[in-house]
């Protein structure tokens, strides 16, 4: 049987900027401490990294130099998702010429694609490139929910390796374990879901607090992943108050904070995002204060 692309915690990692432009040594940073953490894979430029506000030219630098500063030790997985179809092709096939390991391809947003129109989008993609494509379902942000029967269908395309199901519904991953071949890997896209979604199949979850603690990230996804459901039960609930602030304002504005106050200063978010509240400020210094 294939086995998953990946297992374990993988990171989706924020983007660093300085004076208003990608800061690549604190990129290098920061890949470097989550191989040191053992983290297996890293998403670059995912919704976590800002893609909306990075240009083609940035991403496709950022996947050129994550890939050189891993230099194999884990894997680079670039986000390429775009509302257009004829648009992430094109990122598709520049990310993998730029040597990207996998693709992040996150469901068209706005437009609200039919399940057919699901289906031919990410068709076009996988068909476009060699490497693994990773299917992402966030609701919250697109408008669409990916209904399981196109998970079934896409299935059957070898270079699609699975989904990040960020849809928050557990009874919804007991269907796609059960309805998709095992081939078709599902990572949990919701931190807090994540030893629950690995208790039913699950390969592992793709996660912001891991941007933060990724060695008791990657320890409770192993600990899940090796049945000893005790341990990651107990790692998964000391982790939820600083899940659950991370997640208080929008995404990434809350783990940019926390990585600055960690000593990884990665800068504002791009606007429209604007920085976290003063109350958010404070709710995060105390909660890593008692880390």
């Amino acid at each position: 049987m294939k086995q998953p692309f990946f297992v374990g915690a993988c990171t989706a990692l924020v983007t660093p900027f300085l004076n208003g432009t990608v800061n690549y040594p604190m990129v290098e940073r920061l890949i470097s401490r989550q191989i040191e953490a053992g983290i297996p894979a890293v998403v670059v430029s995912g919704t976590t990294g800002e893609s909306p506000t990075l240009s083609d030219c940035e991403k496709l630098e950022l996947f050129r130099r994550a890939k050189q500063y891993a230099a194999g030790r884990c894997a680079i997985i670039a986000g390429t998702g775009s509302n257009s179809t004829e648009h992430a092709v094109a990122l598709s096939k520049a990310a993998e010429d730029a040597g990207a390991d996998a693709l992040l391809v996150v469901s068209p947003y706005y437009n609200k694609a039919t399940p057919e129109g699901l289906v031919a989008h990410y068709s076009a993609i996988a068909g476009a490139v060699h490497i693994p494509v990773i299917l992402y379902n966030v609701p919250s942000r697109t408008g669409v929910d990916i209904p399981v029967s196109v998970y079934k269908c896409l299935a059957q395309i070898p270079n699609i390796a699975g989904v990040k199901e960020a849809s928050t519904d557990i009874t919804k991953i007991a269907k796609i374990r059960t309805q998709c071949p095992h081939s078709f890997a599902v990572w949990s896209g919701n931190d807090e879901q994540a030893v629950a979604v690995m208790a039913l199949g699950g390969a592992g979850v793709i996660s912001v607090v891991s941007n933060v603690l990724p060695v008791e990230t990657q320890a409770m996804a192993r600990a899940a992943l090796d049945g000893d459901f005790d341990t990651a039960a107990d790692l998964q609930l000391k982790l939820l108050p600083l899940i659950e602030l991370l997640f208080r304002e929008v995404n990434p504005i809350p783990v940019k904070a926390a990585m600055k106050y960690i000593g990884y200063d990665c800068g504002q978010c791009r606007l429209p995002l604007t920085p976290p509240t003063p109350e958010t400020r404070a709710a995060l210094k105390k909660c890593l204060a008692e880390e």
